[in-house]
């Protein structure tokens, strides 16, 4: 044997002795060089506000293969809103690539700091942290909004994230999966980056949210039902939740033929708080290039205050199309709309161009605008020229639409070559709109569309038992994937007794375990077959606490919390409402904070001051928002003192007291301060806080809450439910 055969063979034999030498993952591991560990679940729990993960890795030109082990990080957890910590953290790294790892039950699956060339690969980084929701079918309630405006601290890292990267250039993500989480990946100053053939969806936040990070590739990525904040016929509110966010002078990204449908917005885009004090920068040149941004229930696609190319996308049932205010030297071209209640919404917009777009059955195809005044105080405003003005809508194909194109208070438009069929109005334009021209010469923007992306492969054809927004349903943990058994209400603001469900989830058979508050009326009792829809009667008197259990019995599942539930394994879940009404009174009152301070003071009313309330009410519940105020016998009070009193006769047990408000609360049960949030400093986020107590009741009791509203936005929200 010659030397060069003895070297292979040597050689050959250390890769073989390296491959075989599996390790064990252990706490506060540290990785320096390439390791491939063993295949088995590992339970090790990260403490909270820990900034080291369970797995720390650091060096250079490395490759580690979990070989699908395993972490777990939920032992001591019951819900996917107390879980802590970090699984995973890279930083000040060069060249690592992360394959063939779950990890689950953390506040952050995986953290990445100051790492290049990261590439993160079939990875599953499903069932992290996420939320329980307060809103519910039939109201919304205001805690449930995310704001995402600031980053510059790592403020995102209150939401949790399943992949967080900041300061991680040349990354590339391929082939990993998210679901059930909040939020799946969250870039921030992150460039240059591959995101490709990942599967992000059915979480409560948002799908890929970039802050700072420019010149990434989004290419051929399924991430649908990022969402939260509706109830199909009662609200879309979707509360700031996004399949795409792209925030903070992120530019020249490029996003082509993503699978991005039923987001709170499908695509979110937003200059930043930069833009708007100085007028200057934006999310520039961001290329959108035929994706399917459907059924979302706010905007398919926002993008706001810059400059950008939105072209060849689907975009159809959402509230908008495309919500562009301030947008400006824009491209809009060759998108298919169907079915929004308005196609293209730009507010303030300049230099645009809308050319060679399909409107179909949209209530208003276009609408362009600028509003009568802004606020004088304003940066963006200040800094830059805001008229409407300066338009190009070419050769676009108008079709059963109410209305086609609807101009106000805009300076020079150009309409030339479109087509109308089945156009009840076709244009909309008042005395406020000068300079309309049709004469076929306007003015057109010269930018280029990339012929070659990126590589991958093709997204699969969106399911269509998945079309249309009313298959967004929001249960309290986020959006339900289909997977397991639920019983889902259909006619929840439906004042008669009637109460309609669908049964859904996989194949199988259903039971009646118990009823609380209903009798059954469907004869789908006689097949008991799933999926199904079921009726039920509400019993006369017993309508606050009504509480369906039922048994499912088929095919194996996963459950809502990752679970597998092996097949034909008895699986119990149910329906539960219940209101426990308060007589309230509810007296406000008015407030000036520069003659008397109540959050300074500590008490509600100067001592040496009456007062009288200028509205009382009495109602049976406590559930409040006030934008700007409370009007009152032509008076805005945007300042003002609430305080409401009532009693209840309530079933011993134990209840969950939640209160969700804006600026300062306090609850009293039976003069006992239970609640005390009288410091607004505490809350530093554009949110309404929430808060849970638990209380012990038995009997009548007495209820007392006081609140503080300083202005701007306001809210005040009490709800009492049996802890289960």
């Amino acid at each position: 044997m010659n030397k060069k055969s003895i070297l292979t063979v040597l050689i050959w034999l250390w890769a073989f002795n390296v491959a075989a030498q599996k390790i064990s993952i252990s706490p506060e591991m540290r990785i320096t060089r390439s390791t491939k560990f063993k295949k088995d679940i590992y339970k090790i729990d990260a403490p909270a506000g820990d900034p080291k993960g369970v797995i720390t890795i650091e060096g250079n030109d490395i490759i580690i293969d979990f070989n699908y082990a395993e972490l777990r990080g939920d032992a001591s957890a019951k819900n996917p809103d107390e879980f802590t910590g970090i699984g995973i953290l890279v930083q000040n790294s060069k060249n690592v690539t992360i394959k063939n790892l779950k990890a689950r039950g953390y506040k952050i699956a995986l953290i990445a700091r100051n790492t290049e060339r990261l590439t993160l690969e079939n990875c599953d980084f499903s069932y992290n942290y996420r939320p329980h929701l307060n809103s519910t079918q039939e109201k919304e309630d205001i805690s449930d909004w995310m704001s995402y405006h600031h980053n510059e601290k790592d403020e995102w890292l209150r939401y949790g994230a399943a992949m967080y990267l900041r300061g991680c250039n040349f990354f590339t993500i391929r082939d990993c999966k998210v679901t059930g989480g909040q939020n799946a990946l969250m870039l921030m100053e992150s460039n240059d980056g591959l995101i490709v053939n990942n599967d992000f969806s059915f979480n409560s936040g948002i799908g890929i949210g970039m802050y700072r990070s420019s010149r990434n590739r989004v290419i051929y990525n399924r991430i649908i039902f990022n969402v939260r904040g509706y109830s199909h016929g009662v609200y879309n509110r979707g509360q700031d939740s996004a399949g795409i966010l792209v925030y903070e002078q992120s530019n020249s990204n490029i996003f082509y033929k993503n699978n991005v449908t039923h987001g709170g917005d499908g695509f979110f885009l937003w200059a930043g708080q930069t833009t708007m004090d100085t007028g200057e920068g934006g999310c520039n040149d961001n290329l959108l290039y035929g994706n399917d941004f459907s059924y979302a229930p706010t905007n398919g696609i926002e993008v706001t205050f810059s400059r950008n190319i939105i072209t060849a996308n689907i975009i159809n049932e959402c509230d908008h199309g495309i919500w562009g205010g301030y947008s400006f030297s824009t491209k809009i071209t060759g998108n298919k709309f169907h079915g929004n209640r308005i196609g293209i919404a730009i507010e303030h917009g300049q230099h645009n161009e809308i050319s060679d777009n399909i409107f179909s059955t949209d209530k208003e195809a276009i609408r362009l605008w600028a509003n009568a005044k802004q606020d004088p105080s304003w940066g963006y405003a200040k800094n830059r020229d805001t008229r409407s003005s300066v338009y190009s809508i070419l050769k676009n194909s108008f079709n059963e639409n109410e209305t086609g194109i609807n101009i106000r208070k805009t300076d020079t438009v150009y309409v030339t070559g479109n087509n109308f069929s089945g156009v009840r109005k076709k244009y909309v334009i008042d005395s406020t709109t000068i300079g309309l021209d049709s004469s076929g010469v306007f003015y057109g923007l010269t930018t280029g569309i990339p012929s070659q992306p990126g590589v991958g492969k093709p997204i699969l054809i969106p399911d269509p038992k998945y079309a249309g927004r009313k298959n967004i349903m929001i249960t309290e943990w986020g959006p339900y994937d289909f997977k397991y058994p639920i019983l889902w209400h259909t006619n929840p603001v439906d004042t008669s007794r009637v109460m309609a469900f669908k049964l859904l989830g996989p194949k199988g058979q259903w039971k009646i375990v118990s009823l609380r508050g209903v009798c059954c009326l469907s004869d789908a009792t006689k097949t008991r077959n799933f999926p199904g829809e079921i009726l039920f009667n509400k019993i006369p008197g017993e309508e606050n606490d009504i509480e369906i259990v039922m048994e499912y019995k088929g095919a194996s599942f996963v459950d809502q919390f990752g679970k597998r539930v092996p097949a034909n394994k008895p699986y119990k879940f149910k329906f539960r409402k219940f209101f426990q009404p308060i007589n309230w009174e509810v007296l406000f009152y008015r407030l000036d904070t520069t003659s008397y301070n109540p959050i300074r003071a500590g008490t509600l009313f100067s001592a040496t001051e009456k007062k009288a309330p200028f509205r009382t009410e009495k109602v049976n519940k406590i559930d409040y928002a006030w934008w700007g105020g409370i009007k009152e016998a032509g008076i805005q009070y945007t300042q003002f003192i609430t305080v409401a009193s009532g009693t209840a006769n309530i079933v011993k047990g134990k209840y969950e007291l939640s209160v969700t408000w804006d600026d300062a609360v306090r609850v009293y049960v039976d003069d006992k301060l239970v609640l005390d949030e009288w410091t607004p400093s505490k809350y530093t986020f554009d949110e309404s806080p929430h808060k849970k107590v638990i209380v012990e009741l038995d009997g009548e009791h007495h209820f007392r809450v006081e609140h503080i509203e300083l202005g701007g936005f306001a809210t005040l929200a009490l709800k009492i439910k049996p802890v289960e």
